[in-house]
């Protein structure tokens, strides 16, 4: 198949002519107001690196992440095309419809459109559209031209043939800028604006590269106790691995020589640990030649936190900042994204606003758009003194993106700069923690429908009068992988707290293999159906 190629200067010229157009468009592509009117294209294509996707459980469905948009609806003028690899579970879609304040579900099913490549095979969904020119005509004959927009989770060539193809301006960055989005690239920026970040290298090629970056860098900070070797373009610290210098500190500079270090970090490389369960030396030095990798300085520290801050940059060039997050990380050294509380601790959420603003206007200097996420490494100081160091920036829809989204699109509500909390309409702060990682074994087997009947049975939906409650996403997930995604909100920080422990204790009990506790649900759902049956 032919990828668009960004050089190329008609293509180019016809891809930058459609982006122009979203300065026309753009206020109503972040969150509904009266006035909105526009179609909606969202192709939540995972358009990285597929290897390296392979590494986070359950990938498949991660196209689902982006089904808050279905919120949008709730303006009676917004249309919807939601495209997918493979077609989506019925009881999903009508979850998320259900969600619709003072919408008719009847009124908001048609004016959305589910489509599906019917394609299930290991390739990004935008690829599998251009390969289909019916499909391809489909979308466009569905879409009001002068008023649509695309939606992605990211920006790649794919992204942008496609956006050429159907005449729909992509609301993301052009992907020749998403160089600023990978470890090296985030590392040029934090350094051209100024942020603290971990001393480290420039992007290398080579392993023995590497070995010759992870040597100066113990040169030039004799005292360092672990590196961390990172993949360029890894995705949510899966492609990160730990490099153990103490058992080799006796000839840490001034002791031993160069040529000594040298030798002693090869010889430890391949036995590093990775933060990816299924990954090896192998594999990994063999990515090292087609992806880059960094090494930097791990940040230490007893009491450690990673927040992180999220904005946009407008088509206008303006900077916003939309939130901030403590997210809550997993993986062998702590290192791979889990989950996220919103918002930031209030000891260092207006620093990291301010340092986010920093970030975004050079990222805007050089040209990106839409949505940016910073994530730091913040160490505890004492005294309410917090050290902040960059780690990465992410130019694309995060794992703090949907929860955000989610909130801000069932509530109507504003983020509030001068504080860092969001108010809902109702004028009241909202707060929530959120995960892609609720994973039990004892969940999987678990449809749809059988979560949609536990989630009824337990009262445990989003209750738009109280706008408390939890929403759940990744529902394709839980039956294979027994793997959930959900975001609990509630009016404090120990309600969103004790909203989402309530869910994870009802489904618990409700996968303790009694099985007279599962038919109780249906029982009690289903009375009539249900009647002259037993367990």
């Amino acid at each position: 198949m032919q990828i668009f190629n960004i050089t190329n200067l008609e293509q180019t010229d016809s891809f930058e002519c459609l982006q122009l157009t979203l300065r026309d468009r753009w206020q109503s592509i972040e969150g509904p107001t009266e006035s909105s009117d526009v179609d909606i294209l969202v192709v939540p294509s995972l358009s990285i690196d597929q290897r390296e996707l392979r590494k986070v459980e359950g990938y498949e469905h991660y196209e689902e992440r982006l089904l808050f948009s279905l919120i949008r609806l709730w303006n009676p003028r917004n249309r919807l095309i939601y495209v997918t690899s493979v077609p989506l579970h019925p009881s999903i879609i009508d979850y998320y419809l259900q969600l619709l304040p003072g919408i008719p579900f009847s009124h908001a099913r048609n004016r959305l459109l589910l489509l599906s490549t019917y394609d299930s095979s290991l390739k990004p969904l935008s690829q599998k559209i251009l390969e289909r020119p019916r499909l391809l005509h489909r979308i466009r004959q569905a879409l009001r031209l002068d008023k649509s927009f695309m939606i992605c989770y990211n920006s790649t060539p794919l992204e942008a043939e496609l956006s050429v193809k159907l005449g729909v301006p992509l609301y993301a960055a052009a992907p020749q800028l998403q160089t600023w989005g990978t470890k090296s690239g985030s590392r040029q920026i934090f350094a051209e604006t100024g942020v603290p970040h971990p001393d480290g290298s420039d992007l290398v090629k080579s392993v023995a590269d590497l070995e010759e970056a992870a040597v100066q860098l113990w040169e030039r900070q004799p005292n360092l106790k672990r590196m961390v070797v990172k993949l360029n373009e890894g995705i949510s610290g899966e492609g990160n691995a730990l490099l153990d210098l103490r058992p080799i500190a006796d000839i840490a500079p001034p002791g031993g020589s160069h040529g000594e270090r040298l030798a002693a970090i090869s010889d430890r490389l391949p036995h590093i640990r990775f933060q990816a369960s299924q990954e090896t030396w192998e594999n990994f030095s063999g990515r090292i030649g087609e992806l880059g990798a960094i090494v930097e300085a791990f940040v230490e520290g007893e009491v450690k936190r990673s927040p992180s801050v999220q904005g946009r940059i407008t088509p206008l060039g303006e900077v916003e900042i939309l939130s901030t997050h403590d997210q809550i990380l997993g993986g062998p050294d702590g290192q791979v994204y889990l989950g996220c509380r919103f918002p930031a601790d209030e000891t260092y959420r207006l620093q990291l606003q301010l340092l986010g603003t920093k970030i975004g206007m050079k990222l805007a200097e050089k040209g990106a758009l839409e949505r940016f996420g910073v994530d730091f490494i913040a160490v505890d100081q004492g005294n309410g003194q917090w050290d902040m160091q960059a780690i990465e920036i992410n130019l694309r829809k995060g794992g703090t993106t949907h929860p955000f989204m989610t909130l801000k699109l069932l509530t109507n509500g504003r983020y509030d700069f001068s504080t860092g909390l969001f108010y809902s309409q109702q004028g009241r702060p909202k707060y929530y923690i959120a995960t892609d990682n609720l994973q039990k074994d004892r969940y999987q087997g678990l449809l749809p429908n059988d979560l949609m009947d536990i989630i009824a049975h337990h009262r445990l939906h989003f209750d738009t009068g109280t706008e408390t409650g939890t929403v759940f996403h990744l529902m394709g997930c839980l039956s294979q992988f027994g793997k959930l995604g959900l975001t609990s909100i509630g009016d404090s920080p120990q309600q969103a707290e004790e909203i989402y422990n309530k869910v994870v204790k009802v489904l618990d009990e409700e996968t303790n293999s009694n099985n007279q506790d599962f038919c109780s649900v249906l029982e009690h759902t289903f009375p009539i159906a249900w009647d002259g049956f037993s367990c």
